[in-house]
């Protein structure tokens, strides 16, 4: 199977802009592509990881990635899927992630003897002179065109607006294609669907300006079965570095998630062959719980190594295992209802009667002693919702030894 299939098989494709021009070319190979990175953060995170999995596909099938860190246009920031303008960073911010996340990057590609490469659009972009670039490549988009795209529009409808330093972004993303065709004779861009009229505006640049054949490709966000994104815990985003997430926390969000979930992810984010994950996928009961073990360990494996993997596989067993405090701990059963507007931690830890009072609730959350879906929680205004249940049940934890099992009715 040549890429392309195999990505459509693992249903990683969302649109193609030109379907039967990418098919031939996938047919033939030896593609040069590229994946660009935002470099908001230090580290990557779980939403990054398709991209970074159909990059390794790629590569495996005779393809050579470039991965764009984006040195340059990261000083604007992104407008896409974003309803407020994102936080200002500095340029020595900006550099230490993007040295971080190329480090990162080196663990799933293989930059050897040429084979994928790392690029920093900061490179071009942070140099340009404003007005010939205005004259050179402003002059190919027109302001309707830019607002009819759907990440404007958002922005356009809401109070705080679109302000003129983020409608340069789609330029920018689009100059990014320009200079990858010219300098490494790049052809295709791909990127997440929340991404795919900055991929357009790219592949219309190339066009226009070398009459040279360009294409884009996206790729589906990693949702859960509900639509709303992954990747996110009590604690925060679920991130790729053991510091920010440590390998146990990350086996076990994967460990975790919804029955649902399990065959998209183990597609998406693994490389088990399909008839695998369709065997998997199909487990029904308690038996899907084999499946998420292998999507746990497998993807932890992936990020963190098999050593890492093996200790969090064997860390989670002898706390959830049969036989385990958990299994036998007491359960309350509370209405969803009353979760519709967020419980407050205090009110939970009470109300299930791991505290005798609101007081020592609060003593125990400040001094780090209560955990939530195994997340510590340190806020005592934190409020517990429905999408912190997995499977209707909600694992409390008070210290070492004091475990309750919520279950919603």
């Amino acid at each position: 199977m040549n890429a392309y299939e195999i990505l459509k098989e693992r249903g990683f494709i969302e649109q193609l802009t030109h379907e039967e021009e990418i098919k031939a070319l996938f047919e033939k190979g030896g593609v040069t592509f590229y994946i660009g990175i935002d470099p908001t953060a230090d580290s990557l995170h779980v939403g990054h990881f398709v991209t970074v999995m159909a990059m390794a596909h790629m590569q495996r099938c005779g393809n050579r990635p470039i991965c764009l860190v984006g040195g340059g246009t990261a000083m604007i920031g992104d407008p896409s899927g974003k309803v407020d303008m994102r936080k200002m960073m500095t340029v020595e911010t900006i550099d230490h992630n993007v040295a971080c996340i190329q480090k990162q990057l080196s663990r799933f590609i293989n930059f050897d003897e040429g084979k994928a490469m790392i690029v920093n659009n900061g490179d071009w972009l942070r140099n340009l002179n404003y007005i010939e670039f205005l004259r050179d490549v402003g002059v190919h988009f027109t302001v309707n065109r830019m607002l009819a795209a759907d990440c404007f529009k958002t922005r356009m409808e809401k109070e705080a607006g679109l302000s003129f330093l983020e409608f340069n972004y789609m330029i920018m993303q689009g100059y990014d294609f320009y200079e990858l065709h010219n300098r490494y004779n790049c052809s295709l861009e791909m990127g997440g669907s929340d991404q795919w009229s900055n991929i357009i505006a790219g592949v219309e640049l190339i066009r226009r300006k070398t009459g040279d054949a360009a294409y884009g490709m996206t790729f589906k966000l990693l949702t859960n079965s509900e639509g709303v994104k992954m990747g996110k815990t009590v604690s925060g985003a679920v991130w790729l570095d053991p510091e920010k997430t440590s390998p146990y926390e990350f086996y076990q969000y994967w460990r975790n998630i919804g029955d649902q979930d399990v065959e998209k992810c183990l597609a998406l984010l693994t490389f088990l062959p399909m008839d695998e994950v369709r065997r998997l996928g199909a487990l029904e009961g308690s038996e899907i719980n084999k499946a998420k073990e292998v999507l746990a360990f497998e993807l932890t494996k992936i990020v963190h190594g098999e050593d890492e993997a093996i200790k969090a596989q064997e860390a989670a067993k002898a706390l959830f295992g049969s036989g385990s405090a958990t299994a036998s701990a007491p359960s309350t059963e509370i209405a969803a209802s009353d979760f519709a507007e967020g419980m407050d931690i205090l009110t939970l830890l009470t109300s299930i009667g791991v505290v005798p009072s609101r007081s020592e609730a609060r003593r125990a959350v400040q001094q780090g002693g209560v955990k939530i879906a195994e997340q510590p929680i340190a806020d005592i205004n934190f409020k517990i919702t429905t999408d912190l249940f997995t499977d209707g049940k909600l694992l409390v934890q008070k210290g070492k030894k004091t475990f309750h099992n919520v279950i919603l009715k």
